[in-house]
């Protein structure tokens, strides 16, 4: 087998907010995978970066060297994916492209009822932080566009502001009508933490992804004893590897969901095994995608489809960019699907 890969930049409709700062664009690197024997049909898979969190990512130079290194070796790391195990996005990247390379190079990368077109996905309405009206304006957009799962950004602004936000939406519906997910990305202090969980809590929300930042294990462990409000696991899973070390966490903290990025958290193989240990010690999970574009974001999709989970999943972020590669994917009603595909 041969490899070649290329670097493209996506740009933000609109400057997006989170509390790691403001997002505008984002650097994605595809590989392309092919047989000589048929060249015509290539695999391909993205390897998806997001600056400040990715844990393979320092630089684009040296980023650039192990992506070519990788297509350079691709039989080697084909047959050994586990040397990628500290490289989550190229792991996932080359997974995706050799799966799709496998089915023929039609960007299936499982066949299953979602990729034939005959599935769709439930999926949370991601509302970008901002100020008070960009966020109203996003809400009313995505309850209007049909979504009964919202996931709003929170941490970044005046929390009494993003509360006032919270309560204006749980006046106009209640949580039997729409389901409110938010996402701290880690901002509040641990100290303050449990207070504002509880405060949270007063608007029936489902789940708050990742309170606190990484690296308070026991915190993290008290908050998910002491909170009203369902805590959610992310950032916390970055970097984590080997099964005993993630099984370790998961029994330390005790988390009531833990969120799967496949970019982030071991590619598929990776997330696979997220899953078989959360399903054993009963934790429920959902797959979120990590700013891909429509290539990764597909594979994600069709990943997600492999398991009959109810919950709504993270994948509504194929709309960010104004250069996004042309998909069959469709988002409708609060679900993604692909769209008039006969196979």
């Amino acid at each position: 087998m041969k490899a070649s890969f290329s670097r493209k930049t996506f740009f933000f409709k609109r400057p997006s907010g989170t509390s790691r700062g403001v997002l505008t664009e984002k650097k994605s690197w595809f590989i392309e995978v092919w047989d000589e024997v048929t060249p015509e049909i290539k695999g391909i898979g993205e390897c998806s970066i997001i600056e400040g969190l990715s844990p393979d990512f320092t630089d684009e130079n040296s980023y650039t060297l192990k992506v070519q290194e990788v297509c350079a070796n691709l039989n080697l790391y084909a047959e050994s994916i586990e040397l990628l195990e500290k490289w989550p996005s190229i792991l996932f990247g080359l997974e995706t492209a050799l799966l799709d390379l496998k089915n023929g190079g039609r960007r299936i990368v499982f066949e299953n009822n979602f990729s034939r077109g005959q599935q769709q996905i439930l999926i949370n309405g991601l509302i970008w932080m901002g100020d008070e009206v960009f966020m109203q304006e996003q809400i009313d957009q995505k309850l209007k566009e049909g979504f009964s799962c919202l996931k709003m950004k929170i941490g970044a602004i005046d929390f009494q502001t993003e509360l006032k936000v919270l309560e204006r939406i749980r006046k106009r519906f209640s949580a039997d009508e729409i389901t409110l997910r938010v996402d701290a990305n880690g901002a509040f202090f641990a100290e303050e933490a449990l207070s504002k969980l509880n405060q949270l809590a007063e608007f029936e929300l489902h789940s708050i992804e990742q309170p606190i930042a990484v690296g308070q294990r026991q915190a993290m462990r008290e908050l998910c004893e002491q909170t009203k409000l369902p805590i959610a696991l992310d950032e916390e899973l970055i970097g984590i590897t080997g099964k005993q070390n993630k099984e370790d966490l998961l029994r330390s903290i005790k988390p009531q969901f833990i969120i799967l990025k496949p970019s982030l958290h071991g590619g598929i193989s990776g997330s696979k095994e997220w899953i078989e240990l959360a399903e054993s010690l009963e934790i429920p999970w959902w797959i979120t995608s990590a700013l891909e574009s429509n290539i990764g974001l597909n594979a994600i999709a069709q990943f997600a489809a492999e398991y009959q989970n109810s919950l709504p999943q993270g994948l509504g972020t194929g709309s960010l960019y104004t250069n996004n590669i042309d998909s069959d994917l469709c988002v409708e009603k609060g679900t993604i699907f692909i769209k008039c595909k006969t196979r």
